[in-house]
């Protein structure tokens, strides 16, 4: 709404401006088809100059020189000279028509003075008390014959201007604002349709000018509104073909690690056969935590997990998660240095225990899985800029450039690159992101100091 506002001021900017530059346009053009033109004044100029050019001669005729006849020649005008007294001709040039009379009462003489001649438009001028009259082509000057005006009209002519002028700027502005309100109604559905269009479903009425454009926005909401619906369903489909693989592996993979856990600790039966009993217990565990981790890391995904809020103290988490990874590892081929501010309360924050917890917890088994010859990893907890940071760093093998772009780049857990194992080796990670993302937090992977694996968790604390 406030872009359409935004265009109508425009517009209305618009109009405004295109008033004196039009007053400007128009003035400039009549300056320039008139500026060369001969003022009306120059014909009565003219008849005054050719009378100071005739001279009587001493025959008693009159002769006319060659300024006047340059004169008469410019103006393309014939000239007579009226005797006082008489009003006979008594010169007249050589081109004079013959419809023109040779003699003039004076009534006659008050009319051609101030208007035409058989059709002739004439000007006056004098030689001593003799009157010459000139006339020009029949297009050359348009006289008004009764041109005189009230005074109080052209007294007020200024302020008559300036009323013609403010009542078309008021007309004018009357009719911008009609099609202005018009165009707004026309505009306005299209436009809230149009912002509307990416969050929820609508549709515009196709009337207007801007029918076709409203067509249109309807047609884009079709399309979208049914994109959403496939994605929503391959979304659910997915999500529930994983919730339900996970379900059904878990109980024939529960027998599978009983019956192995009884066969590794049957003392009668060989050493080989327990050996190889342990080996597909283990790994049945690890496709148990693989399972589990697919399922939680698809909930989080649609967001079909709740987060518990509650508030958590994350020293406690932390020390929590630690110990148990601890506890696991029974050959001990997993040391971890534990490094907390003693402070504890300075990591206070709203949050899900269990999902924090889960989240550490996959950085260690991310570690303890890709370095089964052991390694020893760093764990640290301090406050930086309001937010904590955890740090879990590994000495073992780490991860290639090209591992770790790869890590980092790869938007979604189920988008595999080919390699099957990249895949799996990514998956707890992604949660531990998704963990992070819930809880406002984000994830940072890099190179260890050691030549590892570094893993940093911040979320903000309270």
């Amino acid at each position: 709404m406030k872009r359409t506002m935004r265009l109508i001021r425009r517009f209305l900017m618009l109009a405004l401006g295109i008033g004196p530059i039009l007053l400007i346009l128009n003035l400039a053009l009549f300056i320039a088809f008139t500026w060369r033109e001969k003022s009306g004044g120059g014909g009565w100029d003219a008849a005054k100059e050719v009378g100071e050019e005739l001279a009587l001669k001493e025959d008693g005729s009159w002769s006319l020189s060659d300024v006047g006849e340059q004169i008469l020649t410019e103006y393309r005008a014939w000239g007579i000279l009226v005797e006082n007294g008489t009003g006979d001709v008594i010169w007249h040039s050589g081109d004079l028509p013959e419809e023109i009379p040779l003699h003039y009462s004076l009534s006659e003489i008050s009319w051609y003075t101030r208007g035409y001649i058989a059709d002739y438009p004439t000007t006056v001028g004098a030689r001593g008390d003799d009157l010459v009259i000139l006339g020009h082509p029949k297009d050359a000057y348009w006289k008004l014959l009764w041109n005189s005006f009230d005074y109080d009209i052209i007294a007020g002519m200024p302020r008559m201007i300036l009323s013609f002028l403010g009542m078309n700027a008021v007309l004018i502005f009357v009719i911008y604002m009609i099609l202005a309100t018009r165009i707004l109604r026309s505009v306005k559905p299209v436009v809230q349709g149009m912002e509307a269009l990416p969050e929820r479903e609508v549709y515009v009425g196709e009337e207007g000018f801007l029918a076709e454009v409203a067509a249109a926005v309807n047609r884009v909401n079709e399309k979208l509104r049914a994109q959403e619906r496939n994605l929503r369903k391959r979304e659910n489909a997915r999500a529930g073909w994983i919730s339900g693989i996970s379900h059904d592996i878990r109980t024939p993979l529960t027998m599978v690690m009983g019956y192995a856990a009884e066969i590794e600790e049957d003392a009668s039966l060989p050493v080989d056969t327990r050996r190889k009993a342990e080996v597909i217990r283990r790994q049945s565990l690890k496709m148990k935590e693989l399972v589990g981790n697919l399922n939680l890391a698809s909930k989080l995904e649609y967001q079909m997990q709740p987060v518990k809020t509650e508030t958590v103290n994350l020293a406690a988490v932390l020390r929590q998660a630690v110990a148990d990874f601890v506890n696991l590892d029974l050959d001990g081929k997993y040391p971890v240095d534990f490094d907390c501010d003693e402070k504890t309360d300075k990591y206070i924050l709203q949050g899900d225990k269990e999902l924090l917890q889960r989240a550490v917890c996959n950085v260690l088994t991310n570690s303890q899985l890709h370095n089964p010859e052991g390694c020893h990893i760093g764990v640290n907890l301090h406050r930086e800029a309001g937010a904590a940071h955890i740090v879990l760093e590994d000495d073992g093998t780490g991860v290639t450039d090209e591992q770790l772009a790869a890590l980092q780049s790869t938007p979604h857990y189920m988008m595999d690159s080919g390699n099957g194992s990249q895949l799996r080796h990514g998956l707890g990670l992604v949660i531990v992101r998704q963990i992070a993302a819930a809880h406002g937090g984000w994830v940072r992977l890099n190179h260890g100091e050691n030549g590892g694996f570094l893993v940093e968790i911040v979320l903000k604390c309270l």
